[in-house]
């Protein structure tokens, strides 16, 4: 009969499908990857990575369960260099594609420790042999902020940090800054010295005819009280001046 016939052509096909193991579930394209360019960091250092792959390697803990090569170069793309994504603010950080507010939230706290990490490398140092250092940590902490922000790095007799604080936050081309408060302030922290920061959001920073006549103010009711500003330097996205540098102190 056919209908018998047929049931024992499906038997043979299902007893035929049973013999066959399934296939192996295959691995994700990018956890291969993810162990050469680790290795890769492990034998030759972060010197031998581009900055992408270095984002690559911070992403990988961060983004667990995706190929985060093209996550680390639309950051890039969006924002230039490692360092300017570190600096982007967070709500910036959460319109690229693939970052969502917990991975934006831990490349903030990823650059938070790469701050206090340069600012321990100068905390009681003599800041005046450490220049570069300084000029480093002051830009990993404003270069790339919004807004301008008025830093005040105290120093005491052998000129070495004694506090490191942000006196003002204004707009993104204003800072109200109170020079009688700054020399209050180095008093009350019995600072001899003092170096002033400031950024400009704009990237350019060559300072304006009010950054230079608020520095003179300074620097005058500093002098009748003991206490000298060593320097003004106010940084930008690719760079920094040294009002001192400038012969503008």
């Amino acid at each position: 009969m056919q209908v018998g016939a047929d049931r024992r052509q499906e038997a043979g096909f299902l007893a035929e499908q049973a013999v066959v193991p399934p296939t192996a579930e295959q691995k994700p394209h990018y956890l291969g990857h993810r162990d050469r360019l680790r290795e890769r960091f492990a034998s030759a250092g972060h010197s031998a990575l581009p900055d992408y792959e270095l984002l690559e390697l911070l992403l990988f803990r961060l983004i667990p369960r995706a190929d985060t090569k093209p996550v680390a170069k639309a950051l890039l793309a969006r924002f230039g260099t490692l360092a300017e994504v570190l600096g982007a603010p967070e709500n910036l950080l959460r319109e690229v594609k693939g970052i969502g507010p917990a991975v934006a939230l831990d490349l903030k706290i990823i650059a938070a420790a790469a701050q206090r990490m340069l600012r321990s490398e100068i905390k009681g140092r003599e800041t005046l042999s450490s220049w570069t250092q300084v000029l480093d940590y002051c830009r990993a902490a404003m270069a790339f902020e919004e807004r301008e922000q008025f830093r005040i790095l105290f120093l005491d007799k052998k000129n070495a940090l004694i506090a490191d604080e942000v006196q003002q936050t204004g707009t993104v081309d204003h800072t109200p800054v109170y020079p009688r408060e700054v020399v209050r302030r180095a008093l009350e922290l019995s600072s001899t010295a003092i170096v002033l920061v400031h950024n400009h959001p704009s990237g350019d920073p060559t300072p304006s005819r009010a950054d230079i006549d608020m520095t003179k103010e300074i620097v005058e009711i500093g002098k009748r009280l003991g206490i000298a500003v060593h320097d003004h330097i106010i940084i930008g996205k690719k760079g920094h001046v040294s009002m001192k540098g400038l012969l503008l102190i």
